[in-house]
């Protein structure tokens, strides 16, 4: 009985190297319920194994004391292996209903048969005997317990078998699972019942175990980088969402450009820039559109608009390295840094220049510009800068006025 033991060795071995990563790998408190379900299911298969590997040696040596023993836990672990599997199977399918309700029952009702069975054939062998040669007779209760087990694996695979038509994605190819994998136990254990000295059980399980492999654990990854995929097109959107929602938040609805929010905001950045001393050289232009009032009175509030929308294009043509912002109904910012701070003084020349040929002309659109830049040495606030270019546009502002009343 050598090479009994050798097969079931062998079929040992198979199933640690091919579920390393489940027996041995990772924290279970990252796995879901199903894989650790499925992680307690390949430890009783190893220990029905184990007590398969030992049953070969021990009828070699005709150690029929130490053969009573372990075919008595060799039935304990074939309970437990049913009893997991109908656990596992529960916890995959991830389905209250009667099917996974009548699975737990009949795994609890077949572990807890199974004790009470070998503890009566400790008195009355109605499961299996030894004769004084040694020999290995099976009786009864072995028969019924292994039709019980065809039975319900034949069942669950049948029962899988017609939910599996009726299911789509993820819970279609775990019905196949269980499907496949009860076929495949049910034959096994078909054939072993003409043969019960062959390890069939051991080759059923083997094979049960490849398929719950490539099924679970593979499938398991596929609809793991499928969730991750869904996760990061979700997380996409709704940044795409909130980017949208941040750029309609900070935007004038008039001009199209930033508003008070992206000021103050600005402005905020600035300060903190500040009183760290790592604010970057800047430059603050302020604007006033002039006689807006009167256009208002006389032409109406939609031209008005016009002039907004007008003087808010000329703005950022003059000043298009920076960014421009509508702080008021007619006041208008722009905050200088880079290349339009490194030409402050040409481009403030130059706007000033337009505005004073503007203002000689009737019902030219004419803003008023104030600047100030930033000093290091005076200012320890973004407003002490704001205040001042707000100063100077107010000074302009009264000089047009007077020319234009010339």
């Amino acid at each position: 009985m050598y090479y009994y033991s050798s097969i079931v060795l062998l079929a040992a071995s198979i199933l640690m190297i091919e579920n390393h990563d489940i027996l041995f790998g990772g924290d279970d408190s990252q796995n879901s319920l199903a894989k650790k379900q499925y992680k307690q299911f390949l430890y009783v298969v190893l220990a029905y194994y184990a007590t398969d590997a030992l049953w070969g040696f021990f009828d070699s040596l005709h150690l029929v004391s130490w053969l009573f023993a372990d075919t008595l836990i060799y039935f304990i672990a074939l309970a437990a292996g049913v009893l997991f599997w109908t656990q596992f199977v529960v916890a995959y399918l991830a389905e209250e209903n009667t099917f996974s309700r009548f699975l737990s029952h009949a795994g609890l009702i077949f572990f807890a048969s199974v004790w009470a069975i070998l503890v009566l054939n400790c008195f009355i062998p109605i499961l299996f005997w030894f004769d004084n040669d040694g020999t290995y007779h099976a009786n009864v209760a072995r028969y019924a317990l292994l039709l019980i087990q065809i039975l319900l694996f034949l069942l669950a695979s049948l029962y899988a078998l017609r939910a599996m038509t009726q299911a789509k994605g993820a819970l279609r190819k775990r019905y196949r699972t269980v499907c496949l994998f009860g076929l495949t136990m049910a034959l096994s254990l078909s054939i072993q019942w003409n043969y019960p000295l062959l390890p069939l059980y051991t080759v059923g399980y083997l094979l049960g175990t490849s398929l719950l492999h490539s099924f679970v654990v593979i499938d398991a990854r596929d609809e793991y980088k499928q969730e991750l995929l869904e996760s990061l097109q979700r997380e996409q959107a709704q940044h795409k969402e909130l980017k949208s929602a941040w750029r309609l938040a900070h935007t004038d609805s008039l001009t199209g450009i930033h508003n008070k929010m992206a000021y103050v905001e600005a402005a905020e950045k600035k300060d903190r820039q500040i009183a760290a001393q790592t604010s970057p050289h800047f430059a603050v232009a302020v604007f006033d559109v002039n006689d807006l009032k009167v256009i208002n009175d006389k032409m109406g509030h939609e031209m008005g608009d016009q002039y907004i929308m007008r003087a808010s294009r000329m703005i950022c043509d003059h000043f298009n390295h920076s960014l421009v912002f509508r702080i008021g109904g007619d006041e208008f910012a722009a905050l200088l840094e880079g290349t339009d701070f490194e030409n402050r003084f040409a481009l403030h020349d130059s706007f000033d220049r337009m505005m004073d040929e503007a203002n000689r002309q009737k019902d030219a659109l004419v803003v008023s510009m104030g600047m100030s830049e930033y000093d290091e040495a005076e200012d320890d606030a973004f407003h002490r800068v704001f205040a001042r270019a707000d100063h100077e546009m107010y000074l302009r502002k009264q000089k047009l006025k007077h020319l234009a009343q010339k």
